[in-house]
């Protein structure tokens, strides 16, 4: 499939609503203004740290303004609440989104990184498989990428979701229990999965490898997606561009990370080893898998109603 062909979704969405206006104009009756959700880690970072997407944008006089999420869930809440305009989230967030009501759309993702995300135990614990969490405090931050990992793992590991005490906590509030030996284990992604790994020794319990595909989404509001084709079309080429930089200039891309992040070199490039690269538009695989996701949670009653994932695309009209 020729990487045009591959571009047919989303992309051809964007260009059908910019017929009504030359692209890439000053579009009056238009807010001239993206708000990006962004979390401490990714593309989006790099894309912030480098300030290419300002300068893309300031001929069509639209100002970039960026606020930082803990987690997926609470940039996607922020999305729905109408404070930000555009975001990143794993595969969970979207759909717990979704459930409750958002009215978000995909507009592309990057592929798979099944390492990514893990759950951990201390380095001295006696935990040795998934099977052993039965009965164990696991914390996770609900409704994020590893909600839906944990739940696969322990599938496979003939353990019920029931069968675990899920404590659900922020990445930080986490890492603080898990080190104080409140909780058993950590499902968690990069870069917290690499920084416990070298700052603590924690010990990966099981990753994704051969689970789940761990995508990274971008989303937009279904009014601004729609209002501002233009500029989700130039954020998106954007994200492209430092997606590709950072896979062939990782320790570039490490350096760029610090001060934003604030770990070490080392530990930041570990977290860059098991990212996916390239942003490309959600497929109908991927949106399959999505699928997949939104029904294993409803049937686990994680979210109280079914969803079609489809219905959060831009070719779905309400």
């Amino acid at each position: 499939m020729s990487k045009s062909t591959r571009w047919n979704g989303v992309l051809l969405a964007l260009a059908l609503m910019l017929t009504a206006f030359p692209p890439f104009t000053f579009t009056q009756n238009a807010d001239n203004v993206i708000r990006i959700g962004y979390q401490k880690y990714g593309t989006l970072v790099l894309l912030k740290a480098r300030g290419s997407l300002e300068k893309r944008l300031a001929p069509m006089h639209v100002e970039v303004r960026w606020t930082e999420f803990p987690a997926g869930p609470q940039l996607l809440e922020g999305l729905n609440v109408g404070s930000i305009d555009f975001g990143i989230a794993g595969e969970a967030p979207p759909i717990f989104a979704q459930a409750a009501g958002a009215d978000l759309v995909y507009v592309g993702n990057e592929p798979q990184a099944s390492a990514g995300e893990a759950i951990l135990v201390p380095k001295n614990s006696p935990i040795k498989s998934v099977a052993e969490l039965k009965g164990k405090k696991v914390a996770l931050n609900k409704g994020s990428n590893v909600h839906f990992l944990l739940v696969k793992l322990l599938e496979k590991a003939g353990v019920k979701y029931n069968d675990i005490d899920p404590i659900f906590l922020t990445p930080a509030d986490a890492r603080a229990a898990f080190e104080r030996g409140s909780v058993d284990a950590w499902a968690i992604w990069e870069p917290f999965l690499a920084a416990a790994q070298v700052q603590t020794g924690a010990r990966i319990l099981a990753d994704g490898n051969g689970v789940v595909s761990n995508h990274q989404f971008f989303l937009a509001s279904r009014s601004y997606a729609s209002k501002r084709a233009d500029v989700v079309a130039v954020a998106l080429e954007e994200l492209a561009a430092v997606d590709q930089w950072a896979k062939t200039n990782r320790k570039d891309a490490a350096a760029a990370l610090q001060p934003q992040i604030g770990l070490d070199q080392a530990t930041l490039e570990l977290a860059l080893s098991r990212n996916g690269y390239g942003v490309t538009p959600v497929s109908d695989a991927v949106l399959a898998e999505q699928q997949r996701i939104a029904d294993t949670f409803y049937d686990l009653k994680l979210i109280p109603k079914h969803i079609n994932v489809r219905d959060a695309t831009l070719q779905t009209k309400r």
